[in-house]
């Protein structure tokens, strides 16, 4: 369980709002997270947000491993003010959130998770956080869509087998020349439907009993 906190900051193109997912320990007793998570939705002009099933599961999955999840609306989706950037602008957005990550934590364990377009913003703004972000999560990362940058080899990357956005291919193609492993699922579509528990489980068995 966790217990959820609404912010609005201030953010390059304007006001950003967000929802943090707080480990019920932490909320009740002021005691400090094990890390911090922040998690990136999909696509704005398909109508991804923050309540995306993906990213509440991903937040609610990182609170129960005792971390603070944030995830939050990019620039011109819900309250948050501005306009769609195609990725630019939202890597910006989301270097914002990290900041008020640490205004808020210091500087515990980072962990950088998206979804889909997400998962390229996430990737690119990874980049300018080296060494910082100790471990990315990338659900169906959109490769084929968007120029993917390379990740860090401890990157965790999950795809299903029957993605019907970003095909499996494409996926493979970007991670083989990195020997990046990737966590398919077999008979899963793009939106993981009816798999959100297992995505969970995967998730979990990666960080139960890692150190960061």
């Amino acid at each position: 369980m966790s217990s959820l906190k609404k912010i609005t900051l201030p953010g390059p193109a304007g006001n950003l709002e967000g929802v943090w997912h707080l480990p019920d320990a932490c909320a009740e007793q002021g005691c400090e997270p094990a890390a911090v998570a922040v998690i990136a939705h999909p696509l704005p002009t398909m109508g991804g947000t923050m309540e995306h099933k993906i990213i509440t599961t991903l937040a609610k999955t990182f609170a129960e491993l005792g971390y603070a999840a944030l995830r939050f609306n990019f620039r011109g989706v819900g309250n948050s003010e501005g306009e769609f950037d195609s990725g630019n602008g939202e890597v910006e957005d989301l270097l914002a959130m990290v900041q008020h990550a640490r205004d808020e934590f210091g500087y515990l364990p980072l962990i950088l998770s998206g979804f889909s377009f997400g998962g390229y913003v996430t990737a690119r703004a990874a980049q300018h956080l080296h060494p910082q972000a100790h471990k990315l999560v990338l659900v169906a990362p959109a490769v084929g869509r968007f120029q993917m940058p390379h990740v860090p080899h401890n990157t965790l990357v999950l795809h299903g087998e029957h993605d019907e956005v970003i095909s499996l291919a494409d996926a493979l193609d970007w991670a083989r020349p990195q020997h990046l492993p990737i966590v398919v699922l077999p008979e899963a579509g793009h939106f993981f439907h009816g798999r959100l528990s297992q995505l969970k489980q995967i998730v979990l068995h990666e960080f139960h009993g890692c150190r960061l």
